[in-house]
């Protein structure tokens, strides 16, 4: 019975003794802490730096980071291996990382019409000019770290992530360094990585942050609070520069901060464990474009210390399992915060749903982009919270304080001639959400619009537009009025006044309508004094509807996309100079389509007509073909192989083919075939359908510029034999 005892005794002793050393094993394991410095695109190597990290089998316990160790470690803290990260920000698009993009489609047709035809914009603040805080307002950055971190969206404390986590900004008011251990974590990585001057300062707590690498960016001692005994740090810093080195604005900003960095580093780089600095000295902070071979650099960097790692590893590669993220989000409630000249109802109706509805991100970035596409707001930051049945949207705006413009343009045709557009802009004129601008155009024919613009969001928008247009052209003398004269100089004079309401159908298409007062001069001063000079000199009063879509990604030179414009117009009443007006209506419409074929071949097709009902004797208002290149008012259209004004008729159809090749980058090679039935009453007497009456080709070069297109045309008719050539500079007006 002793034996017994004394055997199960030193069992237990045994036992006690391996417990209490597996204990003390525990207790005594190292926790590992990852240190990631800034350093702009060169941060990328961070992504390789992990990648042999987890190959080594090491399980990292805490990680904090400044700028882009920010964002790369925000996002491994998140969950994400480094191979997933390394997928994530190959597949980015490096241009939209440094710059704002907003896709034409998030524009509603007044924003188009703004970005299309002015090359230069002057914001004034009061009556002083203001210049922008930063180049980019980063919306791309943050819509793609939103949507990565959808699975930790409702996490407010980065202890609580997958990895704990610290990041590093700084109090652009203050110059205080601030340590990031809570809050929404896309604003908290994003702030850390606003680099000065080319991304605007983020709003946290109230307080404007940017890069973290002005005061600290290679944050060890978070890290080391937070609990690691030991460090393994990335430096992706650059040293000091010599005048041949450094290159642009970026440049010098990256010298100046380094100054103080590099006294720094000396001594983080000895309290550092295990420091990794790959070598990338031949790339830059904007180097986004060699993200793989960065990226390789990092990974080739620490793999060279890979057997002093895997002392630190667990002995077997780390896996992390895949982050799941969801793409639908229940929107149950909207708050938005910052609102003083825009109402609720315009941001709901600009970010295309509202409170109760189901969506995907993509819908989500699509409303954002929408918002920032007004350029009313100069930061637009979002988040999550828990609601009863769904997700609470809070959006929080800071509205741009510039609410006024000087804009300018440029463009030559061969039928208006050269022209200088003038414009001025100013917003919240009268109410919250209005526009109004004047443009005056100044060269060989003086022109103006004048277009006042109330958006109304889901609402009913309305507005008012008054234009002024002149031209002066030798015509034939049949193609306005029955001159008996083989051709005339005729000054043709255009006052348009219309009021208008329009709203958003189906999400897609504008609807509208209103009422347009007209008043047409048309008089040639060289027929003989016994015949009549003035052709017309009449008022008319007409009401209207139209219906407008359209997707192209760029209204010149489009690669995709598609247009439709249809117009309902029906002339009321009119002073009647030529005794002959009856009532008649005229109905019209356009569409295209783009799509690249390809590599950098696009075919557009088009296609549009239009048929005068009643009895119309006006003939000022028939369709007029003829010419390339300039600002199509009333029924003048396009038409390769015929002078400006060479053809007409009270009904037409159109068509038109075009194979574009983007030979350089926004150089173009372009060749279009166009063919048309022009006449009178077409469509009753049944040849609106016959083959082509009229037919024409042109051969093109084109160039997008920042002035608009640069377009040389050289265009033939096989039913004339003649040739023309014409030329096109800037954005149409």
């Amino acid at each position: 019975m002793k034996k017994i005892f004394l055997l199960l005794l030193c069992l237990l002793l045994i036992g006690t003794v391996t417990a209490q050393e597996d204990n003390n094993a525990n207790a005594k394991k190292p926790k590992i802490g990852v240190v990631l410095s800034g350093g702009g695109a060169k941060g990328l190597a961070h992504i390789g730096v992990l990648k042999v990290l987890e190959e080594a089998g090491i399980k990292v316990d805490y990680i904090g980071g400044t700028s882009m160790g920010a964002i790369v470690g925000g996002l491994y803290a998140a969950g994400y291996s480094a191979q997933e990260l390394d997928s994530i920000f190959n597949s980015l698009d490096a241009d939209a990382l440094i710059q704002d993009f907003t896709p034409r489609g998030s524009k509603n047709f007044f924003e188009k019409r703004n970005d299309e035809l002015y090359a230069l914009s002057l914001p004034f603040k009061g009556f002083k000019i203001s210049f922008p805080t930063a180049f980019s307002k980063g919306l791309y950055n943050y819509t793609t770290v939103s949507r990565l971190t959808d699975n930790v969206r409702q996490v407010r404390d980065f202890d609580s992530l997958p990895i704990p986590f610290v990041c590093i900004a700084t109090d652009i008011e203050t110059g205080e360094e601030v340590v990031l251990r809570k809050g929404v974590l896309p604003d908290a990585i994003l702030a850390s990585g606003a680099f000065p001057s080319l991304y605007y300062p983020v709003e946290i707590n109230g307080r404007l942050l940017i890069d973290g690498g002005v005061t600290n960016n290679y944050p060890i001692e978070e890290v080391r609070k937070m609990g690691a005994d030991i460090i393994i740090g990335v430096d992706v810093q650059d040293g000091l520069k010599d005048r041949t080195e450094i290159k642009g604005a970026t440049g010098v900003l990256v010298q100046i901060n380094n100054y103080q960095m590099i006294k720094k580093m000396e001594v983080k780089r000895k309290a550092t464990d295990v420091y990794i600095k790959p070598d990338i000295t031949n790339y830059t902070v904007i180097s986004f474009d060699d993200g793989r071979q960065i990226i390789d650099e990092g990974e080739k960097a620490a793999r060279a210390m890979l057997d002093s790692l895997k002392i630190l590893g667990t002995g077997k590669p780390i896996v992390r399992d895949n982050v799941c993220t969801e793409d639908t989000l229940t929107i149950t409630q909207i708050e938005i915060a910052g609102l003083k000249n825009y109402s609720r109802a315009y941001v709901i109706g600009k970010l295309n749903f509202k409170p109760g509805s189901t969506i995907s991100y993509n819908k989500l970035n699509n409303g954002i982009s929408n918002l920032n596409a007004t350029q009313n707001f100069n930061a637009i930051a979002y988040n999550f919270t828990q609601g009863k049945r769904g997700d609470i949207l809070n959006l929080r705006m800071t509205e741009n304080p510039i609410n006024r413009y000087l804009k300018f343009g440029l463009h030559y045709d061969g039928l208006y001639k050269s022209g200088v557009l003038v414009n001025f802009t100013q917003k919240n004129l009268f109410r919250r959400g209005d526009v109004a601008s004047l443009d005056v155009i100044l060269g060989d024919n003086f022109r103006y619009m004048f277009n006042y613009y109330m958006d109304n969001g889901f609402y009913t928008s309305y507005g008012l537009r008054s234009t002024f247009n002149s031209f002066n052209r030798n015509v034939p003398g049949s193609i306005i009025y029955d001159m008996g004269v083989n051709s005339a100089n005729v000054d043709y004079t255009d006052i348009n006044n219309q009021i208008y309401v329009q709203t958003i159908f189906a999400q897609k298409f504008l609807l509208g309508g209103g009422a347009e007062l007209k008043h047409l001069k048309i008089k040639s001063e060289t027929l003989s004094s016994d015949r009549s000079r003035v052709f017309d000199n009449s008022d008319y009063f007409s009401v209207y509807g139209y219906l407008k879509f359209d997707s192209y990604d760029k209204r010149y030179f489009p690669t995709k996309g598609g247009y439709f414009a249809g117009e309902a117009k029906s002339f009321l009443y009119s002073s009647d100079y030529t005794g002959d007006f009856d009532r008649f209506s005229i109905i019209k419409a356009e569409m295209g389509t783009a799509k690249r074929i390809y590599r950098n071949f696009t075919l557009e097709l088009q296609a549009e007509s239009g048929i005068t009902i009643g009895e119309e004797n006006v003939t000022f208002f028939d369709f007029i073909l003829g010419g390339y290149g300039y600002n199509m008012i009333n029924n003048f259209r396009h038409f390769y192989g015929y002078d400006f004004i060479s053809i007409s008729g009270n009904s037409y159809i159109k068509g038109v083919a075009t194979l574009d090749w983007e030979f350089i980058r926004k150089n173009h090679l372009n060749v279009t075939a166009n063919f048309a039935n022009v006449g009178q009453n077409l469509l009753d007497e049944g040849n609106i359908l016959s083959l082509p009456q009229y037919t024409g080709y042109a051969v093109g070069y084109g160039m997008e510029s920042i002035i608009g297109p640069l377009e040389l045309k050289h265009s033939w008719s096989p039913d004339t034999n003649r040739h023309y050539t014409w030329i096109s500079i800037g954005f149409w007006f």
